[in-house]
């Protein structure tokens, strides 16, 4: 299946602590919060802070910045990651991105979040980040990506980026993967996107998105390979 291919890649790990991260998921429910609790409370890989499925900013830099500039919006551009873990997405929007950007990253697992703002303040021995632009901000919120409303207003956010989470949520059913997915385009603006990052062929991912999303135009982009793997970036836009 190559959403649990997708999820289970772990670019940022040595091949030996990868194999042995992967036998301590088998079997257990990628959409249960414990699991994921566990996994952010475990040892980090050397002395790099964040933890990718898939890849991270500097791989996706290419295809986001473009969108982000070509934005018609009012700066900074409103962006929300559902399911942020602990990637180095939010983080490198915030410090990298020429544009102004406020960026949001919520996540069900408070290991997570807690981690990330650390980061964001310069805790476990990090150097505190700092914005590639003056208007530029970053803030992380545990929040259940299904239920945005206590955190996000409809039609708040011009991009929402989900980096493996319908692949994760997906693994407890389709009817969770598809609440996550109205979640995100409630809080889309009115010309907003949403992006998808999966391994899962076109073939599976469409008809879903499709289905889910009636009314909005679904596109796919793919993108690298990356590590020998190649990915999709699945485009939801309101239809014209």
């Amino acid at each position: 299946m190559a959403a649990l291919r997708a999820t289970l890649h772990v670019a940022t790990l040595a091949a030996g602590a990868r194999r042995a991260l992967l036998g301590s998921l088998a079997g257990n429910c990628l959409a249960h919060r414990r699991l994921w609790d566990k996994l952010h409370s475990g040892p980090r890989v050397g002395s790099v802070p964040t933890f990718d499925w898939f890849f991270g900013y500097e791989e996706a830099q290419g295809f986001l910045l473009p969108l982000l500039q070509e934005a018609r919006a009012a700066y900074p551009l409103r962006v929300l990651d559902v399911g942020c873990g602990t990637s180095s997405l939010c983080t490198g929007l915030y410090t990298k991105c020429p544009v102004p950007v406020d960026v949001l990253g919520v996540d069900f697992s408070p290991v997570a979040v807690a981690h990330m703002n650390s980061l964001l303040e310069g805790g476990q021995d990090q150097i505190p980040l700092y914005p590639g632009h003056p208007a530029s901000r970053l803030q992380f919120i545990q929040a259940d990506a299904q239920n945005l409303e206590p955190v996000a207003p409809s039609g708040s956010f011009q991009l929402v980026l989900d980096k493996g989470t319908w692949d994760a949520v997906a693994r407890g059913g389709l009817p969770g993967a598809y609440q996550l997915l109205s979640e995100c385009l409630r809080v889309l603006s009115p010309r907003g996107t949403l992006i998808q990052f999966s391994d899962e062929d076109p073939d599976v991912r469409l008809p879903c998105l499709e289905q889910g999303s009636q009314g909005w135009t679904v596109t796919v982009q793919e993108l690298g390979p990356f590590r020998g793997i190649p990915y999709f970036a699945y485009l939801v836009q309101v239809s014209h």
